[in-house]
């Protein structure tokens, strides 16, 4: 305890070389009551007095300070929350305070300085506490050979390292610790199985620091161990144990990492267990029985695993819970009974568990509740009015369900709500606003995506709530609720998929100025500005969505903050301002399918090392394209296509590591073919349609091997020579014939956060590509669509056998070339090939029977070439028009009128141009085949939607709220 002078008249005074080093100590430091983050932090240090400075000049009165009652010798300084400010040197007066037991700094802002050496010097210190104090580089090996320390924290120092020495030395050096708390380090190793050695060990917290390799499982059976926490370690593999009745574990957390398995029955013999958190694990199987006998648990976190069966009944018995999060599992209805008898319960999340059928009625008894989530399931049937009983909720989640009719009015009557959600169902009907009066304490109110008609309340003598978060999206709003003229404190607004038509008003523009971080006006019917400021004014701005309206005039321009700007599918003129490049965070900028016009301002390319998403097709933009790629970044996605670029393709994309997609197309570059770009490791899909390339393709080199090419267009074009065999041969993510069993679309996913919460933004690719002999365009990319198109260029030669290596092409269109020689019958090998456009070329011979054998064959064009003998019949090949094989006088049979051996020709038909031969083919048959099941089917087809780019935001970021609420819970593992 820190010592008084008072209570003891025989207690010596402070020593005068203790005393003179701790005021020069104190005086090392600035006093800033921004370096600690304790609102009750003060400066303990500010009332030390020297000796000729009167009463209170007795350093064990001092505060913070405790001396020995003998010896008077200073053994402990307690200055946690001190608002020390600066740095510690190894010539420190500090430590010559050699007698020293307990040293704790924690929570001051010791300017990223490095832990002085001179820490080796107090050999007796049995407690260091350096914690959230802004120490910076390797620990040095010094602090180990306190040899006597039985409390270490050094936690939240997250640029401190311990690498050289590592844990496993510190844990050698220490043998005599109980509680050890590194949390946030960067330690980046695994744990030591000495660890298991520390048999006084009662704290063991090793929270996000890099740890992997497999948790030592007999960490467990420490006979001491309280205290266990290595959660946010993603990397970190292990298992439960079985564990003893006599394990005195309080707190179990292992949250985040990658513990598999299932939950051993033996858990049930934790009988001090208070807190038990596994989420976002991959533990697997039932929840055992005996969980329910943890009748000290107040905190159970089992969300984010692959957990089934029924919710189990025994959680009934579990009385003491305050916080149950069952969310993101697979458990199915079974029975919630037992919620009834949760009285002392007070948060529930049962989201995206499979809930199915209504709001089960047994929760209408649980009157504590103040948070209920019921969000991501499938519930259905109407919002029970039965929910006003619940009146201490703050919190009520039901969104993403399948809840229909009308919001009751009696829900407006829950007066302590803070959270409301009730969007992405199939709810319909009216709400008004001047309903949300009586929720004073609203501040986050969620309606978007359902099929609502919200009236606006234009009284202005009335007062809405605060609010921090509001989602009105889709909900037939005609223009801007008058009432956010007043909001001030708006961090997110949603009004996207409304009719809201004309110009954007200028009192838009003073909105929430300080705090505003997500605005999302898309698919509306806005068609410009009323005042068009420079720079939009929100100088928090993380997330602008602008796109889909009929916005008129120059780019506005987002401020600095900005993460994520989307204004695609406007009709926006002009230049890009250079002002642009002041967004130095950016992640994904969208600017397609405007009018804009002018070269793209250099800065653009290379001043963001974090964007991930560069969008600038179906503009007017011209001139060469910048040279991008000169720093290290991020870049998954370049699209400049449909444009007037000219010149030839940047050297420098050849250091865009990360890219994945590549959009190029209708342009007017002149250019060879670019094999520089197979040494991009990540590159899936390159369109270079409707260019000026020329030249032969050349050779295949193994340092350009395009190892994960999935999606290649080189149509129209000016190539020429042999098709490139070698490159068919090599191409090996062309091999893959996985079976879309869940299929999923290519899109990059940048993560950010607002206003604490985690979001992740969806781009999702897209590209225009031929097909039944018309450009097509196609919104999403099924991850597992493989296409080839060489289509409109002067190849020559034979069709390379080595197309037959491509086991998992869906699309491959030769048309348009000098293609001499026959059909391979290897083709017929190529089972997932859905469309195959031979036409316009010099092909001859017969058409091979083993192209029957193609069961999802869609569409099938060999019109134009000189082709002789029998069609095949049967199958797939039944479903195929004349246009599919016009202009080859020499073929015979259905669905040609000339009969095989008949000497008539045939009659002419309407489609016998050489331009633009398409079929007439139903598309029916595309969801038909002949096999097992459809592979992609319909998707290199019609895939249209009324959206170019689907966003999926994660709203408000369930999980990422719910760790936030942890680390508010006291303490810091």
């Amino acid at each position: 305890m820190v010592a008084n002078s008072s209570s003891f008249m025989q207690q010596p005074l402070c020593h005068d070389s203790e005393s003179s080093a701790l005021l020069q100590f104190k005086q090392s430091f600035l006093i800033d009551g921004h370096a600690s983050g304790d609102p009750s932090a003060y400066p303990k240090v500010a009332m030390w007095k020297s000796h000729g400075e009167g009463e209170g000049s007795d350093c064990c009165s001092w505060d913070g300070v405790e001396c020995d009652r003998e010896t008077g010798h200073v053994i402990g300084l307690h200055l946690a929350s001190s608002c020390l400010y600066g740095s510690i040197n190894s010539s420190s007066t500090l430590f010559s305070l050699v007698h020293l037991r307990r040293l704790d700094l924690s929570d001051n802002d010791f300017n990223y300085s490095e832990i002085p050496l001179g820490v080796g010097q107090l050999s007796r210190i049995r407690s260091l506490d350096l914690s959230y104090a802004g120490f910076s580089s390797q620990i040095p090996s010094e602090l180990l050979a306190l040899s006597k320390l039985v409390f270490l924290d050094l936690s939240g120092n997250p640029m401190l390292q311990l690498q050289k020495p590592g844990l496993r030395n510190l844990v050698q050096n220490l043998a005599h610790l109980k509680k050890l708390q590194l949390s946030e380090l960067n330690i980046s190793s695994t744990i030591p199985h000495e660890l298991a050695n520390l048999s006084s060990l009662t704290t063991l917290f090793l929270r996000e620091c890099g740890l992997h390799g497999e948790f030592p499982i007999n960490i467990f059976q420490l006979p001491s161990l309280k205290f266990l926490s290595v959660r946010y370690n993603p990397d970190l593999i292990g298992y439960l144990p079985e564990f003893q009745e006599t394990s005195p574990l309080k707190i179990l957390s292992l949250a985040g990492t990658s513990f598999s398995g299932e939950l051993p029955t033996s858990i049930g013999r934790l009988g001090s267990l208070t807190e038990l958190d596994i989420s976002s694990c991959n533990f697997t199987g039932l929840v055992p029985s005996p969980l329910g006998h943890l009748h000290q648990l107040s905190y159970l976190d089992l969300s984010n695993n692959s957990f089934s069966g029924q919710i189990p009944s025994f959680m009934a018995n579990l009385t003491q819970l305050t916080y149950l999060d069952l969310s993101f599992n697979n458990f199915s209805v079974g029975t919630l009974a037992w919620l009834g008898e949760q009285t002392k319960l007070t948060d529930l999340y049962l989201t995206q568990i499979n809930l199915i059928g209504e709001i089960p009625f047994s929760l209408v008894n649980m009157s504590q509740l103040t948070t209920l989530s019921l969000a991501d399931n499938q519930l259905s049937g109407q919002i029970p009015s039965w929910l006003m009983n619940l009146t201490q909720l703050t919190e009520l989640d039901l969104g993403e369900n399948n809840l229909e009719g009308g919001i009751p009015s009696s829900l407006f009557e829950l007066v302590n709500l803070q959270f409301l959600s009730v969007a992405g169902n199939s709810l319909n009907g009216t709400v008004e606003l001047n309903m949300l009066l009586k929720l004073k304490n609203l501040t986050s109110f969620q309606l978007s995506g359902n099929r609502l008609s919200v009236l606006s309340y234009t009284k202005t003598n009335v007062t809405f709530p605060k609010f921090k978060i509001l989602g009105l999206s889709s909900c037939n709003l005609t223009e801007f609720p008058d009432f956010l003229r007043n909001q001030d404190q708006l961090e997110v607004l949603y009004l996207a998929n409304n009719k809201i038509h004309g110009p954007i008003p200028k009192w838009i523009w003073n909105i929430s100025q300080e705090n505003l971080e997500a605005l999302q006006l898309s698919g509306n019917l806005l068609t410009g500005f009323d005042q068009h400021p420079v720079v939009l004014p929100w100088s928090r701005l993380r997330s602008l969505k602008l796109d889909f309206n009929m916005l008129q005039g120059p780019l506005p321009i987002p401020p600095p903050s900005t993460i994520r700007y989307s204004v695609s599918g406007n009709k926006l003129t002009g230049e890009i301002s250079p002002l642009i490049c002041n967004m130095s965070s950016l992640m994904l900028l969208d600017l397609s399918s405007n009018n804009l016009s002018g070269r793209i301002p250099q800065c653009l390319v290379n001043f963001s090392k974090s964007l991930s998403v560069l969008d600038l097709g179906s503009n007017s933009l011209d001139g060469p394209i910048p040279q991008t790629c000169r720093v290290t970044n991020n870049l998954r996605v370049i699209d400049l296509g449909e444009n007037q670029f000219q010149g030839q393709i940047p050297r420098s994309f050849a250091n865009c590591m990360m890219l994945e997609h590549l959009v190029l197309g209708n342009n007017q570059i002149d250019d060879i073919f670019p094999f520089w770009l197979g040494a991009l490791p990540q590159l899936q899909v390159l369109i270079l349609r409707s260019n000026r390339f020329h030249g032969a393709i050349g050779s295949w080199h193994s340092n350009f091997r395009f190892p994960k090419l999935r999606i290649v267009d080189l149509s129209d074009n000016k190539f020429i020579g042999d098709l490139p065999s070698e490159y068919f041969r090599n191409w090996d993510a062309m091999k893959l014939t996985d079976i879309a069993n869940d299929l999923r679309y290519m899109q990059a996913s940048p993560e950010f956060r607002i206003t604490g919460y985690g979001w992740t933004a969806s781009y999702m690719y897209s590209m225009t590509m031929k097909n039944r002999g018309m450009q097509r365009f196609n919104e999403k990319i099924p991850d597992i669509f493989i296409a080839i198109d060489f289509s409109g260029n002067n190849f020559k030669g034979q069709i390379p056998t080595s197309i037959g290596n491509l086991n998992g092409l869906h699309l491959l269109n030769l048309g348009g070339n000098n293609l001499t020689g026959h059909i391979a019958s290897s083709l017929g090998d190529r089972t997932q090939l859905e469309s195959l456009d031979l036409s316009q070329n010099q092909l001859s011979g017969e058409i091979p029977l083993q192209l029957t054998g193609i069961t999802f064959l869609a569409f099938f064009n060999v019109s134009h070439n000189h082709l002789t003998g029998p069609i095949p019949q049967g199958k797939q090949f039944s479903t195929f028009s004349n246009a599919s094989f016009d202009g080859n006088p020499g073929l015979c049979g259905s669905p040609l009128s000339r009969a095989c051996g008949s000497s008539e020709a045939s009659p002419p038909t309407s489609s016998s141009s050489k331009q633009g031969s398409t079929s007439e083919f139903d598309w029916k048959f595309v969801l038909m085949g002949y096999g097992s099941g459809l592979v992609i089917g319909v998707s290199i087809g019609y895939c249209l939607t009324s959206w170019k780019h689907e966003w999926f935001v994660k709203t408000f970021g369930k999980r990422q709220r719910k760790w936030t609420r942890k680390e508010r819970r006291g303490h810091r593992g």
